[in-house]
């Protein structure tokens, strides 16, 4: 799934959509979608707040009152990348302990970009991922028909490889791109001891390390480990602004200066050199300086949350469910059920209208038939959720099914 799906970023009819049945309400696709953000955005509790459901006005309101607090805003705007996105960039490769860093409008231009510097550099044009990263599953193949890349899957287990894996795959790679946490398993992260081999067993094959660390900045707790030790066992590291940190939108591809200066060279042939973009580097600004503190609160709160939802299921007598991870490695976790998508969005929806109250967002359709998966996100307005706020949550959700 991917992140405008999360979001409820759909437009037109989209699955479970049409409000047949035991759907998500009648009407066309837009009215559902509708539906869904005014139930949601409406709801005086959630986990978290998302982006995508938030009105505009809000959203400039919100950025306007604070960016002053981030950067002088007697200051003037930005063009073609100087002014604040520099600063933006000194900023974050302060962060993650790197030489330099350069601003991306989108993850998918910076990754492409960093991997295409690499095989260019190793002369090797192959990429050792999971094949579940997000290139192979979101980017409709970009990394071959954009930039010529060849992918090769050291595992297809629902984690990252193992060293073993590595070390002896059984043809040569340029590059390994780890996923940090690797998402669509269920927000994953090995353990520090077995992400260190994995770096070293790449470097015996004379292979760089490229970090997929859209969601890095809150993989700190599980590590044990600040940002700056995490983002060095990689050459280059990549990181979103708006998954984690709430900014509206933007990514930066951090590591040495020289691969630096290429990629923001690639960055203009490949129309990342956007005339202004002030907006975005602001709340990227605003998410390093508020939200990133606060990370290690939401990961140590999911944990509860996540216990939480296991006893109220299992107190509701569902036929089956899985919290996945049992004990979340970040802030973010699934919940898998045995109904149809659909079924459990209505339920998701009908509960936030009726009650205020929005435990769960969007489900889809699962590895599994007849098993539906959503990611469950706890943010700053999770915080104030005790366990006993979520198991009865869950009473009204299930209440709520057949």
């Amino acid at each position: 799934m991917t992140d405008s799906d999360i979001n409820d970023g759909s437009t037109g009819t989209d699955s479970g959509s049409t409000g047949t049945g035991t759907g998500t309400g009648t009407g066309t696709g837009t009215d559902v979608r509708q539906r869904r953000l005014a139930a949601w955005s409406g709801a005086r509790r959630v986990l978290s707040r998302i982006a995508a459901e938030q009105r505009i006005g809000d959203r400039l309101a919100a950025l306007a009152a604070d960016a002053g607090t981030v950067y002088d805003l007697d200051g003037w705007t930005d063009l073609y990348g100087d002014g604040v996105v520099e600063e933006l960039e000194r900023r974050t490769a302060r962060a993650l302990g790197t030489e330099a860093a350069a601003f991306f409008p989108t993850g998918t231009m910076a990754q492409q970009i960093a991997l295409r510097c690499w095989a260019g550099r190793t002369g090797n044009r192959t990429v050792a991922l999971h094949p579940r990263a997000h290139p192979e599953l979101h980017e409709r193949n970009a990394l071959y028909e954009v930039s010529g890349l060849r992918t090769v899957h050291p595992t297809d287990e629902p984690r990252l490889p193992t060293a073993d894996e590595v070390r002896d795959f059984d043809e040569p790679f340029g590059t390994l791109m780890l996923e940090l946490p690797l998402r669509e398993p269920g927000f994953v992260l090995p353990a520090w001891d077995e992400l260190t081999e994995v770096v070293a067993a790449a470097r015996e094959r004379d292979a760089v390390v490229h970090f997929d660390g859209a969601r890095l900045w809150e993989c700190t707790p599980h590590f044990g480990r600040p940002l700056e030790e995490i983002a060095a066992l990689a050459d280059s590291v990549y990181v979103s602004y708006y998954k984690s940190l709430g900014g509206m939108s933007g990514a930066a591809l951090a590591g040495p200066q020289t691969l630096i200066d290429e990629a923001k060279a690639w960055r203009h042939r490949y129309g990342g050199q956007l005339f202004q973009q002030y907006p975005a580097v602001l709340s990227a600004l605003l998410g390093l300086e508020r939200e990133l503190p606060r990370l290690p609160n939401y990961v140590a709160h999911a944990k509860v949350v996540a216990q939480a939802l296991g006893k109220g299921l299992e107190a509701a007598g569902v036929p089956w469910f899985r919290v996945n991870p049992e004990v979340p490695h970040t802030h973010q976790f699934q919940v898998w059920l045995p109904y149809a998508a659909d079924v459990l969005t209505e339920a998701a929806v009908r509960q936030a209208e009726e009650t205020g109250v929005a435990l769960f967002h969007r489900w889809f359709p699962g590895d599994t038939p007849g098993i539906s998966v959503t990611e469950v996100t706890v943010a700053a307005e999770g915080l104030e959720w005790t366990a006993e706020d979520v198991i009865a949550a869950v009473a009204e959700f299930t209440g709520r099914l057949p």
